[in-house]
């Protein structure tokens, strides 16, 4: 997280908040599920980038501040780095389960990427019209992005297998780049929410692993194992 946003357990709602930045955006790829039923049952679809724009847009009236201020973080920190343009598409497509390629609406990762920032900053500025965006600031450190690396290799198989099968090889090479090149704490939780989305077993004491992992990075708590697909033995 940002150093001005403080890790945040609740929304005003007073629900937990299980997600943050981009590996929050990801998580409602799959519109109309982040719609209220009432608005999904008359739900009409409109333009599929604008769908997926929509909880960028409305993140600061219905989530925490810092749940919103650091999607605008996570975008720069992949538009600051030098990451292909192939990695940025796999990674947000691991993240999605391939729910939204925006290959297929015209755009590069990197414009991808760009249309989140632009979105999320004025998102912002709606409600506080002195922001200005900060530099980014990637966690680079080497002991995280060694436990981060350490963590994904663990499942490496696993959840590549489980991309495979949906048409996305490459994945794990590609979530390895953003923790090296550009950010492990991003990095982290894009893993995290690929594993939830391809649904990969881990046991109970991975979870841990994963979980003593994310406090490092101060995230919220349930961010890391919510959804996570956990089999308990015995």
């Amino acid at each position: 997280m940002t150093e001005q946003d403080e890790p945040a357990g609740r929304t005003d709602g007073d629900a937990f908040i299980l997600d943050i930045g981009l590996s929050w955006l990801a998580s409602k790829s799959a519109y109309p599920m982040w719609l209220s039923a009432e608005d999904s049952a008359r739900f009409v679809p409109p333009d599929p980038v604008a769908a997926q724009l929509g909880p960028v847009e409305g993140a600061v009236g219905t989530v925490h501040r810092a749940v919103a201020l650091q999607i605008g973080e996570d975008a720069r920190r992949l538009l600051s780095s030098a990451l292909p343009d192939d990695v940025l598409c796999t990674v947000w497509l691991g993240a999605t389960a391939g729910y939204f390629d925006p290959a297929a609406h015209g755009l590069s990762g990197r414009e991808w990427m760009a249309r989140i920032e632009q979105t999320g900053t004025t998102s912002v500025r709606d409600a506080d019209a002195m922001f200005v965006p900060p530099a980014p600031q990637p966690v680079t450190d080497t002991d995280l992005r060694r436990r981060v690396m350490d963590q994904i290799g663990t499942v490496a198989d696993g959840l590549e297998r489980a991309a495979d099968e949906r048409s996305l090889p490459g994945l794990v090479p590609a979530l390895e780049q953003v923790v090296t090149g550009a950010c492990a704490d991003l990095g982290f939780r894009l893993f995290l929410r690929a594993m939830k989305e391809y649904f990969v077993p881990i046991d109970e004491n991975r979870c841990e692993a994963f979980t003593a992992l994310g406090e490092s990075f101060g995230y919220p708590e349930f961010l890391v194992d919510d959804n996570l697909n956990v089999v308990v033995v015995g």
